[in-house]
């Protein structure tokens, strides 16, 4: 892998809409800005990048949980994405991402039985990557139906592509649209 850069962005909201938040709502992401390999032409096997994905998966959730200041059980949530440069193709983005990067950013918080949340697409220097987040053990926690949005001046590049986790120690600051608590899942099917 060919590492240009690492980012790190941690959010605190201690207020919302003059309420207060407490415990603050805590989230962070870890970003990588990393050269495709196979950017510019047709490549039947994505094996490199699947094998990036899972080094990517450990090394960025190490950074995230680092950033977020906490014990890996204090994790409720997770998410991924890439953003893939213009001489990629969506395809890169998910060999990244599916076959092998959440075990490792599983491991790393302790578990998880949800999917990972995940988005992926396609643009240049300056477009905005969202990550999206949900909670890690039960799916259906709606106060966990999140986001982190990032946007890097610089990336990616035409043959480059950016990879983002992000973690999260609570849901949205302030849930009121109601369905499963956190304090309530079970947590065995990865849904409730």
């Amino acid at each position: 892998m060919k590492l240009r850069r690492i980012i790190t962005l941690v959010e605190e909201t201690r207020t919302e809409m003059g309420q207060p938040v407490s415990p603050p709502a805590q989230r962070a992401l870890a970003a990588a800005v990393i050269a495709n390999p196979v950017a510019g032409r047709y490549v039947e096997d994505l094996g490199v990048l699947i094998n990036t994905g899972a080094e990517l998966g450990t090394m960025l959730g190490q950074q995230a949980l680092a950033a977020l200041g906490c014990a890996a059980g204090d994790v409720q949530g997770y998410g991924k994405a890439a953003l893939v440069g213009e001489d990629g193709e969506l395809e890169h983005a998910a060999a990244l991402l599916h076959p092998m990067l959440g075990a490792p950013l599983r491991d790393v918080v302790g578990g998880g039985r949800a999917l990972v949340p995940s988005s992926k697409a396609m643009g240049g220097p300056g477009s905005v990557i969202d990550v999206p987040l949900g909670h890690k053990d039960a799916a259906y926690v709606r106060s966990h139906f999140d986001a982190m949005r990032l946007q890097l001046p610089d990336a990616p590049r035409r043959g480059e592509i950016v990879v983002a986790v992000a973690l999260q120690r609570a849901g949205r600051p302030n849930p009121r649209v109601g369905g499963l608590r956190h304090e309530d899942i079970t947590g065995a099917d990865g849904l409730r």
